[in-house]
């Protein structure tokens, strides 16, 4: 994806990419705007992979700088601290301290003509400032599934167009700007989640499109990135029985036939569309494939049996762990002229620049 290397083949996964860090195969959240003392004790004890924060999480940039610090503190390492910051209606840092940003799929359709890409770009810089200033250097962004007529309120507008081509190129210009601030971008949701027609908080989606069909649509829509995340959702034509996130069969599709060699970090578990209890749900992600297990609501109990299911890092994945680490690591961003930048937006989305 431009200047995001692809990732390694799939079976020969981050090859010269050191295999140095054995941790828990788990991204984990935490309770709330500070971390006290038995919270860091689980968390040092637990090992996680790296952290995700929700808007429980945040009140200032201060108060946000000394959380990711402190997680940090507690695993003794540079953890990555991953957040979602799509703009629209999935955003966790907001006004007052941070900007606010159109729907992706809004922003796409009120661009003026030829510059929806530059647009991406800029966008997704801006965010990239604002989230390495606080210590987040991994968005779960872009959104690069399909979005069509039937597809579900809950995705429709985080998508970036309604056609293959455009999504790929949208994505591409979204992670471009990411990766341009130091900030490593996560592919959702594989292997295409734009046909879903309910709320996978709440339930299971079910596509049960030919897969001639999705391989010429959802399947195109994707890009070569460190760090990829899966979808719940069930592909009848490959697998009718699990949803992707814990499907043997859609995992080894992901891999083989869509390509993506790197970091792949399963939705999070504590989702409605998946049954069980929540252990369980880890050990069947990790075991059909996925690299990671995310759990987000910050709930001990919960944290403590996936870490427990989910294991350590095996081998294949500690090296694209290094990979996607190494991209990171060896970010070095330029200084920007953020007023410059938001007002290049600002022309490209104005109503006046249409005349």
């Amino acid at each position: 994806m431009g200047d995001a290397a692809p990732g390694p083949a799939p079976d020969d996964p981050g090859q010269g990419a050191p295999a140095t860090l054995s941790v828990s195969a788990v991204v984990l959240g935490c309770e709330g705007p500070h971390l006290g003392p038995d919270e860091a004790a689980f968390l040092r004890e637990a090992d996680p992979w790296g952290f995700i924060l929700f808007a429980r999480n945040v009140e200032t940039p201060d108060q946000l700088r000394r959380l990711t610090d402190d997680l940090r503190a507690a695993v003794g390492r540079d953890a990555p601290v991953m957040i979602d910051q799509e703009g629209g209606r999935v955003q966790r840092l907001r006004a007052p301290h941070w900007r606010e940003w159109l729907a992706p799929l809004d922003q796409v359709a009120r661009s003026r003509p030829g510059m929806a890409a530059r647009g991406l770009w800029l966008r997704y810089r801006l965010i990239a400032e604002e989230l390495r200033a606080v210590g987040i250097d991994v968005d779960c962004a872009p959104v690069a599934d399909i979005a069509g007529l039937a597809t579900h309120p809950f995705l429709a507008n985080r998508c970036l167009g309604r056609d293959a081509a455009t999504v790929t190129a949208a994505a591409r210009a979204a992670a471009e700007g990411l990766l341009a601030g130091g900030v490593l971008p996560v592919l959702k949701h594989l292997p295409g989640h734009g046909r879903a027609v309910v709320d996978s908080h709440h339930d299971l989606p079910r596509v049960a499109a030919p897969l001639a069909e999705l391989e010429t649509t959802d399947f195109a829509a994707r890009a070569d990135l460190p760090v990829a995340m899966t979808g719940h959702i069930v592909l009848d034509a490959v697998d009718p029985d699990r949803p992707a996130t814990a499907s043997a069969a859609v995992i080894a599709l992901i891999r083989e036939a869509i390509g993506f060699g790197g970091l792949l970090l399963s939705d999070d578990l504590s989702m409605q569309a998946l049954s069980g209890p929540i252990g369980a749900r880890a050990g069947a992600a990790i075991r059909a494939g996925c690299d990671l297990a995310l759990h987000c609501n910050g709930e001990r109990d919960e944290a403590a049996a996936v870490v427990e299911a989910a294991g350590r890092l095996g081998d294949a994945a500690l090296r694209r762990a290094a990979a996607a680490l190494a991209r990171r690591d060896a970010a070095r961003p330029e200084a920007i002229d953020s007023a410059a930048l938001a007002a290049e937006l600002a022309a490209i989305l104005s109503e006046a620049a249409h005349g």
